[in-house]
């Protein structure tokens, strides 16, 4: 009944192992990442680059490094998925399009827009630099499968391309927002103002979210969906553990400012 209604919206799975494993391991590990988030045990960037007992121990990259480290591989992913793929119609071309750019706006944000206090645990860096490769390689590569295979009978592909850039439009203007908090030089936190900032506390995760259910939207692959579900999950996770530390550092804080669903979550 579930498989018979979910086929309605994605393409029927692959026959591949390889995909379906990825698919499975995805959802899995990322959902398992943001339980651990909410339990205190955090992946080592940003504000939480030190909070666990065993960060001080472990090799240190600095943030801008570290943030290249993470994002560079699955852009240059995305963008041979033109080379290897070419070709593969408006569909395909789209979701490499969407994968290529939202890959390459961060790492453009990391080049121009961020400012940095912290640094990132490389045994951090490692795990998040081989899932976003992983996953812009198997999403180009899941929709290369479809070749050939009739469209699902219920079309999200326009509907995908709005989110996706109704998310990615919001996801950069808010981190923007957080990057002007500080003057050059500057290194402590401060309370976001502005934008979505008003009502929760990463309004640039939810735009994220939205933005990768646009290009789940755009692939209606079964691999694209659990991916985008599993970093649902974690996103939530991690947002939820960044309220929690903003409340114990700051206590002028609003307690009426949600993690990142408003007036919810």
């Amino acid at each position: 009944m579930v498989m018979s209604v979910l086929l309605s919206f994605i393409f029927p799975p692959p026959p591949s192992l390889v995909v379906s494993a990825m698919s499975v391991i995805s959802l899995v590990s990322l959902a398992n990442t943001g339980l651990s988030e909410v339990r205190g045990k955090h992946l080592n960037y940003s504000k939480f680059w030190n909070v666990n007992p065993s960060a001080e121990k472990q090799i240190k990259l600095s943030s801008k490094a570290g943030m290249l480290l993470l994002y560079t591989p699955a852009f240059l992913a995305g963008l041979a998925s033109f080379w290897i793929f070419p070709h593969e119609g408006l569909r395909s071309t789209l979701l490499q399009s969407a994968v290529t750019l939202h890959f390459f706006k961060r790492v453009f944000e990391v080049l121009f827009i961020h400012k940095y206090s912290g640094g990132m645990a490389l045994d951090s860096a490692i795990p998040i630099t081989l899932s976003y490769f992983l996953s812009a390689a198997t999403m180009t590569y899941a929709q290369h499968l479809t070749q050939g295979l009739p469209e699902p009978p219920i079309n999200l592909l326009y509907p995908g391309i709005v989110m996706f850039v109704v998310g990615i439009i919001g996801n950069f203007y808010h981190h923007c927002l957080l990057s002007n908090l500080r003057e050059k030089g500057e290194k402590e936190y401060k309370i976001p103002k502005g934008g979505l900032f008003e009502f929760v506390i990463c309004p640039h995760y939810l735009s994220e979210i939205i933005q990768f259910y646009g290009i789940s939207f755009i692939s209606q692959t079964l691999y694209t969906l659990c991916f985008t579900v599993g970093t649902t999950f974690y996103l939530l996770g991690r947002s939820y553990s960044t309220r929690k530390w903003y409340l114990s550092k700051f206590e002028d804080f609003p307690k009426d400012v949600k993690a990142i669903i408003p007036f919810v979550f």
